[in-house]
């Protein structure tokens, strides 16, 4: 089970954590001001998506080199085009003498994405984060960008006056284990139940053997081994995962509408800017942001479940429930209700 966290609140950077309820990994999207992440949740990162470079959307990234910095783990990063140049230039702007001396060796996977294909460069501690080609490939448009064991993350490319990205977070199917069940068999729960999971959506056969481990009595683990086509009938519910969509800085066009509202579609969370307010809606298009009203629309066009409203303009200091009921408002009008032009007015 995944939940989805701004870690900022609406008026500060923008940077959403994406943290998983049973297993040790999160995945960021944007790298807003971060001092607000202890750092054991930055630890837990594995997966980073920057929408764009902006200072607001990328002024972490050196808390996270400063927090990983002499630990061995890799952190993979994706972002538009120009990404590596940017990490590159902000990794050049430090000295890195005395790395090769660390006994271990923090890597950035970094990914830079266009609408044909992506390029992707290792940058090791231990070699002063020199890059090192990895990989540059042909992509297609319906292509996810990662595909990992418990999620995929798919990317769209909207206008900010430069290309930048937005993204949905897709959890595999949840496997939800049934306790009364458990009881029924006299089974215990514990890490097993973790191992039976990846087994069901890594698709292993049903005859694969699931080893059934009790340590709550002390030294003496009990042992069983059960097949996994048996467990998956007695003890396992399979339900649709969350779908999680992250939209920043998106000028409301016919173009970037009907992009939104596909990667956003029937999304049971939306994390969507809303800069200014609707009586703004002309400064909003200048500045290639969202009001509360059209991010209130696009998510009830898109029939998500719920969202959440972010980047707020200072301009509104003190004035956030405005926004917050603007964008409530469009969202809960009914849909036989046809918008009006200033309602949907675009540049």
């Amino acid at each position: 089970m995944y939940s989805a966290l701004l870690i900022n609140e609406p008026f500060g950077d923008p940077a959403v954590l994406i943290k998983s309820k049973y297993r040790h990994e999160s995945v960021l999207f944007d790298l807003g001001d971060l001092h607000k992440l202890a750092p054991r949740e930055i630890l837990k990162i594995g997966h980073i998506f920057v929408s764009h470079t902006h200072v607001d959307h990328f002024i972490g990234f050196d808390t996270i080199l400063r927090i990983c910095l002499g630990r061995n783990r890799r952190i993979r990063l994706f972002g538009p085009p120009g990404f590596l140049f940017q990490v590159e230039s902000k990794l050049h702007s430090y000295t890195w003498n005395l790395v090769e001396n660390y006994s271990n060796d923090f890597e950035l996977l970094v990914t830079e994405i266009h609408p044909s294909h992506r390029m992707s460069r290792l940058y090791r501690c231990r070699a002063a984060f020199r890059g090192e080609p990895v990989t540059e490939e042909k992509i297609s448009s319906n292509q996810p960008l990662v595909e990992e064991t418990f999620f995929s993350i798919r990317c769209i490319f909207l206008d900010h006056l430069i290309p930048y990205l937005a993204f949905r977070f897709e959890e595999r199917s949840r496997i939800n284990i049934m306790k009364n069940a458990l009881e029924t068999l006299g089974l215990p729960t514990g890490r097993w139940l973790m191992d039976l999971k990846e087994a069901i959506l890594q698709g292993r056969p049903e005859s694969c053997p699931i080893r059934i481990s009790d340590k709550s009595s002390g030294d003496r683990p009990a042992n069983r081994v059960l097949p996994l086509g048996f467990l998956k009938e007695k003890v396992v519910r399979i339900t649709r995962g969350q779908r999680i969509c992250y939209v920043t800085d998106a000028i409301y066009s016919p173009e970037n509408i009907k992009r939104i509202l596909l990667i956003a579609d029937s999304a049971d969370h939306l994390l969507i800017e809303a800069t200014f307010l609707h009586e703004d809606h002309e400064k909003a298009a200048a500045k290639y942001h969202l009001t509360a009203r059209q991010a209130g629309l696009l998510a009830r066009q898109a029939s998500v479940k719920r969202f959440s409203l972010f980047h707020f303009s200072p301009k509104y200091k003190g004035a956030a429930a405005a926004l917050q009921h603007e964008a409530k408002e469009a969202f809960e009008r009914p849909l036989s209700d046809p918008l009006s032009p200033f309602d949907a007015a675009t540049r």
